[in-house]
């Protein structure tokens, strides 16, 4: 098929609406939506910091509005989800589970992951842990007491902590649960019996990733692809490009892009709805940092001209925005960042500063997107009084103010 043609702002309108972010849900989320959201993703990124909320369920609260986080725990629970090694740490769909295995049967391949000169040298806590597990069940780090004297930090784990996180990066052990956002462990067969049915070739499984990634990013560059499951950056592009020559993805050109993208054959009614000028993205909402949009940062810049970064594994001097900063998507646009705290006993949401970009002008629309936005997150979590600390331009203060009276 011909080259498909894409201006700049329809490629971001399709990314967006391929991660279920282009439009504000029109009815209540329920479970199934959580599941479904995780399945348009393929992943949804573990992080343990809840200055806000903790990544995961804020990404869902993103594309889902106001939702019950205790569903995605239910989930897990009950084997529609599994935690594996993805773009990092990651909630995936159980049907993917094949696609990993071949990571789990080559653990050395994982990097700092798996220490393998650890592993060699402590067999026996490993074999200690498993036969643990397989006599008395469940298990969680904290269900080994320390012995040697040492405080705690990751840097310092315990053996057992350091042979829990060797054997869930060898498959051997699943997160069975999570019990107040701790994991909790058993061995394979219990949590997921099907573990070793018909595993894929690590060949067999890169394609469908590249295939997954292309899908869940909606217009994509080959050299993008890798990093959505942290796949051989040298190997990927090259499995792209023939995937398009074999009709599995379509080639498009992206205006300002200077390189080829390609599409995935499932999205063709976004793709076309794009082309055509047709597809319209109307969501206004905080997006976490761990946000598979804006994961890759150099994928960020060219698709949105926005320059994100992380900036709470800094010193605070070297800090530029602040410590947990949240883009802040605008129909189809970044334009903006938050730097937020929830104080959950206080109920109090506390905005240390929210700051727009210098190209974008203020105006009635937007103040009141973004006050909606604001206040439906401050009230899914509990903290309906939102405090508005410094914003940019300063006059910007006093709108949203009078928008959140």
């Amino acid at each position: 098929m011909p080259t498909l043609e894409l201006r700049a702002s329809a490629a971001r309108q399709l990314l967006l609406a391929a991660q279920g972010l282009d439009r504000a849900p029109r009815r209540r989320a329920t479970r199934a939506d959580v599941l479904a959201a995780i399945r348009r993703m393929h992943a949804l990124q573990i992080d343990t910091i809840h200055v806000v909320a903790r990544s995961p369920y804020l990404v869902l609260f993103s594309r889902l509005g106001s939702y019950q986080p205790g569903w995605l725990d239910e989930l897990l629970a009950e084997r529609r989800l599994f935690e594996y090694w993805a773009h990092e740490a990651c909630f995936l769909p159980i049907e993917d589970y094949p696609l990993y295995r071949h990571r789990m049967d080559a653990p050395h391949a994982m990097g700092w992951k798996y220490r393998a000169h650890w592993v060699a040298a402590h067999r026996h806590e490993l074999d200690n842990v498993l036969a643990h597990m397989r006599e008395r069940g469940e298990v969680r780090s904290a269900d080994f007491a320390r012995r040697d004297g040492q405080a705690g930090g990751w840097w310092e784990w315990k053996p057992e902590k350091r042979a829990l996180e060797a054997l869930f990066t060898a498959g051997q052990v699943m997160v069975a649960r999570r019990h107040n956002f701790q994991r909790v462990y058993d061995v394979r067969e219990r949590v997921h019996p099907a573990w070793d049915a018909a595993p894929l070739a690590a060949g067999a499984a890169a394609r469908q990733l590249a295939l997954n990634a292309v899908r869940a990013l909606g217009v994509a560059s080959a050299r993008w692809v890798a990093d959505y499951f942290r796949m051989d950056r040298k190997r990927t592009p090259p499995l792209v490009r023939h995937l398009a020559a074999a009709g599995e993805l379509h080639e498009a050109a992206v205006e300002g892009w200077p390189e080829p993208a390609y599409v995935h054959p499932d999205n063709a009614s976004l793709v076309e709805a794009a082309c055509a000028g047709e597809l319209r993205t109307t969501r206004t909402t905080f997006l976490s940092p761990f946000d598979p949009v804006v994961w890759d940062r150099a994928r960020t810049r060219a698709v949105f001209g926005f320059d994100y970064a992380l900036e709470c594994y800094l010193p605070a001097p070297r800090r530029r925005w602040g410590y947990y900063v949240l883009p802040l998507l605008r129909r189809g646009q970044m334009i903006g960042r938050m730097d937020a705290k929830a104080h959950r006993q206080e109920r109090r949401f506390e905005v240390k500063a929210l700051l727009l970009e210098e190209d974008v002008r203020s105006s009635g629309a937007l103040v009141r997107d973004v006050a909606r936005a604001l206040r439906e997150l401050a009230e899914w979590h509990g903290t309906p009084a939102v405090d508005l600390g410094r914003t940019s331009p300063a006059a910007l203060r006093r709108e949203l103010a009078k928008q959140l009276a």
